[in-house]
C-alpha cells in the first residue's frame, strides 16, 4: 500500500533530488517516513508548488480546488507506479490540505483512505493574515466516504488543534470505518496553550512516540483498529 504525506507549517520541504526534506524536517510525517518504510508501505512527500513557497507557503492555498486537483494528480501517478491502494496522510495544516482532496477527488486522483493527525480545528477569524481563520472543519467533510482515522495527542497545548475538537470530524464524514484515537504519554507538553505548542517536536509532533502512532496508523490502513 501506499502512503501520500502532506506535512503541516508552511508545507514547504525543499526536497532534494532524492525526495528528502530539506526543510520542515522536524515535522512528524517527514520524522515517521522510514517508519512507514520499514512497515512496508510506499510513500510520497508533496512539496508546496513554486508559486507557494513564499512566507505563507500554502496558506489560504489549502481549501482550494486546484490544491486538491494537485494533489489528486500525485495520487494518481502513485496509484498507477505502484497498482496499489493510496491513503492520504495530512497531519497539522496539512490536515486541511487532506481532507480537502479527500472532499473533492474523485475516480483515480481519490484517496483509498484519510488520516488526519493534530488536525487545525481552531482558526482565528480576524487575525492580521485571513487564511489563519482556515480550519480543517472548512472543508466539505460530508462528501468523504472513505475509511477516516484521525489522531490527537491529549497533551496538545497547540492554539489550533485542540484535541477535544477532533470528535466533529468524523460526526460529519460518510466512510468507514472511522476511529479517533488520543495518544497518551510522552514527554508531554512544554507549556501552555500557544502557537509555539504546535511545532513538530512536542507532543502535536507526538514526540517520543511516532514508533507507536505510526504502528497504529498502518493497523488502520491494513483494515484493523488503530
Amino acid at each position: 500500500m501506499a502512503l501520500v504525506l502532506l506535512p503541516g507549517g508552511p508545507g514547504y520541504m525543499a526536497l532534494d533530488a532524492k525526495g528528502c526534506a530539506r526543510k520542515l524536517e522536524g515535522n512528524s510525517l517527514v520524522r515517521s517516513r522510514d517508519l512507514f518504510h520499514a512497515a512496508g508501505f510506499v510513500t510520497a512527500l508533496v512539496d508546496a508548488p513554486s508559486d507557494h513557497r513564499g512566507e505563507d507557503g500554502l496558506g489560504g492555498f489549502r481549501l482550494s480546488a486546484q490544491h486538491a486537483d494537485d494533489i489528486g494528480k500525485v495520487i494518481a501517478d502513485v496509484r498507477a507506479r505502484t497498482q496499489v491502494p493510496v491513503w492520504l496522510i495530512g497531519t497539522s495544516r496539512g490536515a486541511i490540505s487532506a481532507a480537502n482532496a479527500a472532499s473533492r477527488l474523485t475516480g483515480p486522483a481519490a484517496p483509498d483512505g484519510l488520516v488526519l493527525t493534530s488536525p487545525v480545528t481552531s482558526g482565528r477569524v480576524g487575525g492580521y493574515k485571513p487564511w489563519v481563520a482556515q480550519t480543517v472543519l472548512g472543508a466539505k467533510l460530508e462528501a468523504i466516504r472513505v475509511p477516516v482515522l484521525v489522531v490527537v495527542h491529549a497533551a496538545d497545548t497547540c492554539i489550533r488543534t485542540p484535541p477535544g475538537l477532533a470528535g466533529q470530524i468524523v460526526a460529519r464524514t460518510s466512510g468507514g470505518p472511522e476511529q479517533v484515537v488520543t495518544v497518551r504519554g510522552g514527554p508531554g507538553s512544554r507549556g501552555g496553550v500557544s502557537v509555539e505548542a504546535c511545532r513538530g517536536q512536542t507532543p502535536h509532533g507526538f514526540l517520543g512516540q511516532e514508533a507507536e502512532v505510526a504502528a497504529g496508523i498502518a493497523r488502520f490502513v491494513r483494515g484493523g483498529r488503530y
